[in-house]
């Protein structure tokens, strides 16, 4: 089988899909075959009604160390200009966008560095559990380029304008422990129990109402743009299709007679 079978590991548990990026000689950075293969895998994952959590890291010491530069090295062999939108716009965007709008909880599981463009992808999941040997690097402006794949959307939200000011034009390293006081990530694990701690959140997720799930998630998506009276009008349609599903009725069901609920019917 050729690379781009073997580039990207695929598992089911329980309602829990596991993508881990997997070309760990180079700190799973990102070639076109990794991309096209991360981009079909999370459209598959929004089509499966089975899975109900995502889950995405890395192989090996790394999450990713970003665009892999010596795939795209011929680009730089004549004086022509160089042409990146087109590249990012076919496959970086359409991927940081499907991540944002899956309506399925999606967790970054951060196994080392996560830098440029792998730095982005873990920014757009709605999680971040980082072993203690995770850091964080905008690394764009190291080779003169902008932060791209979501950066400047998401970073200014997670941590505030001042800090992401700073990681993006000093392209410093910011270390797990630094990552969780100023917010970029929600907790921090030694890096032996990683998978265990994001197991055990992947399941509390995939034990709760998707449905429910996948219209917060849209509503606060829709939070960033929205006046007050706007978003206020929004929660309450997302609200009356929250109300419309079975796994409203089962919570209700479950808090009268006193027993937990057991959300799995949408």
């Amino acid at each position: 089988m050729g690379e781009s079978a073997n580039v990207l590991e695929i598992a089911n548990d329980g309602g829990i899909r596991k993508l881990t990026l997997s070309r760990p000689d180079v700190l799973n950075s990102f070639n076109n075959a990794l991309l096209d293969a991360l981009n079909k895998a999370v459209r598959d994952a929004e089509r499966d009604n089975s899975v109900r959590c995502v889950v995405i890291t890395g192989a090996g010491r790394g999450f990713s160390a970003g665009q892999d530069l010596a795939d795209v090295s011929d680009r730089y062999k004549s004086d022509a200009p160089i042409e990146l939108g087109a590249h990012i716009r076919e496959r970086y965007n359409p991927l940081i966008s499907k991540i944002r709008s899956l309506e399925k909880p999606v967790i970054a599981a951060v196994n080392g560095v996560a830098a440029g463009a792998g730095c982005s992808l873990a920014l757009a999941c709605d999680m971040r559990i980082a072993a203690e040997s995770a850091s964080f690097i905008e690394a764009f402006i190291n080779v003169g380029l902008v932060p791209d794949s979501g950066s400047t959307f998401m970073l200014p939200r997670l941590i505030g304008l001042s800090h992401a000011i700073e990681m993006a034009i000093t392209g410093r390293k910011v270390k797990a422990d630094e990552a969780l006081r100023i917010g970029l990530v929600n907790s921090v694990v030694p890096d032996a129990d990683l998978a265990a701690e994001t197991q055990k959140l992947a399941s509390r997720l995939a034990s709760l109402p998707t449905k429910a799930i996948g219209l917060t998630k849209r509503a606060m998506n829709a939070a960033w743009n929205n006046e007050l009276d706007t978003q206020l009008d929004y929660e309450a349609m997302l609200q009356t299709a929250a109300g419309q599903t079975k796994d409203h009725r089962e919570g209700i069901a479950a808090f009268l007679e006193k027993r937990e609920a057991k959300f799995n019917q949408g």
